[in-house]
């Protein structure tokens, strides 16, 4: 085993210095077919008042405030899609269905429940305010004003958006194209039968998923062996179609730990080793033309807390995000919680309602290598090195999934 070359970083130095380093990608238009998920990259403007014309909110009829508790008589009628198409002439009235354009002249629509209909008259009542039970022009957008703001992610309600205001398509971030592989020759393809010393190659897996989730187009480099010339071709040829590689293994100081050198050979490592529990040989370089390398530690848990703290709001500062950080709400301990002494370290925890407090409890041996750890947790808890903390202290927790 080799002594490290590289200085531990305080895990708070190490998160800026990787988003000091990480640029935001180019922006694109796409339909509103693919805007799904995707990030503004500019804000929206209303080409044009929302509704565009006076529109009814109920069935009913269209009439002058001013008639109220008359009998009048029933001119016509507009409906969704098909107005009435004339100035309403005093005494008269329109039937008029919901969405349906209010005639000129009309200032209130009054509802079918409220009115009796007496073959071409109806009886209304008194007491009507202009005004009343339809949308003017612009109530809900004017024109010019902006929608939605650089920086959104593009869900249902933004996308519906856009196009009520007739935009067709939308500037959005580019997705980051990330190059994925595990080192190690003691790793097996999942399915195949392990020989003696090897292990299914799990953290790949879970990774794909991470990235997925966090908004990155994936391409599968599979298992790198632990050879320095077959490495670098692997690495080499897979960044020229890559924004950022992000490997799992390696990263150690062992003499079959290759990644760290690799690293260096094409760019700058500019994190070795962070004061992190999981998480310590947790790598970060920069490479050619502004591409990003991410060398992820072997054991499980430490690859996908370190995915957290410092990969994912990466990816979210390529993609244009806004927020770049998990939520991050207080909650009670429900256990002692004690970090490494120079270490901090992010312990896994479920949540529980306790009235309105949520209590965070264990997930139960907080080993590296325990997958189980952080399968199901509900947020990491963040312990300062070398502190404890007892039961019933409040505390932050990085949100991964409400119960």
């Amino acid at each position: 085993m080799r002594v490290s070359a590289y200085p531990l970083v305080a895990a708070g130095e190490a998160a800026d210095t990787v988003l000091e380093n990480t640029p935001v990608l180019g922006a694109e238009e796409v339909s509103l077919a693919g805007a799904l998920g995707r990030v503004l990259a500019g804000d929206l403007f209303a080409p044009a008042d929302l509704p565009p014309f006076p529109s009814s909110a109920v069935d009913g009829f269209a009439m002058r405030a001013a008639d109220g508790g008359k009998t009048l008589h029933i001119a016509g009628e507009s409906a969704a899609g098909r107005p009435f198409g004339s100035p309403l002439a005093p005494g008269s009235a329109v039937r008029i269905l919901t969405g349906g354009v209010v005639p000129e002249g009309a200032d209130c629509v009054v509802m079918v429940e409220d009115v009796q209909l007496d073959g071409d008259s109806v009886g209304v009542p008194g007491s009507l305010q202009p005004g009343t039970n339809f949308h003017r022009v612009g109530d809900d957008v004017v024109a010019g004003q902006r929608v939605l703001e650089r920086g959104v992610q593009l869900g249902a309600a933004e996308i519906g958006v856009a196009a009520a205001v007739g935009l067709a398509r939308v500037p959005v971030r580019r997705r980051p194209r990330v190059a994925l592989m595990s080192t190690g020759d003691e790793l097996v393809e999942v399915g195949e039968t392990p020989r003696d010393g090897q292990i299914p190659d799990s953290n790949r897996w879970a990774l794909l998923a991470a990235l997925r989730e966090a908004g990155a187009d994936v391409r599968l480099l599979g298992i790198a062996p632990d050879e320095p010339e077959p490495l670098r071709a692997l690495v080499v040829e897979a960044l020229t179609d890559a924004d950022a590689l992000v490997t799992s293994g390696g990263v150690s100081v062992g003499t079959h730990d290759l990644v760290k050198p690799l690293l260096e050979s094409l760019g700058r490592v500019m994190i070795g080793r962070v004061k992190l529990k999981p998480g310590k040989p947790f790598t970060f370089a920069v490479l050619a033309e502004g591409r990003l390398a991410f060398g992820l530690p072997g054991f499980p848990v430490s690859s996908l807390v370190t995915f957290e703290v410092f990969v994912r709001p990466a990816l979210r500062k390529m993609q244009g995000f806004a927020g770049l950080q998990r939520p991050v709400l207080p909650v009670v301990l429900g256990y002692d919680a004690k970090a490494a002494p120079d270490r901090t370290e992010y312990q896994r925890v479920t949540l529980r309602r306790d009235g309105r407090d949520l209590v965070a409890e264990t997930t139960g041996s907080q080993s590296s290598s325990r997958l189980l750890s952080i399968s199901g947790a509900h947020a990491l808890v963040r312990v300062p090195a070398g502190e404890s903390i007892k039961a019933g202290s409040v505390v932050d927790a990085m949100i991964l999934a409400l119960p």
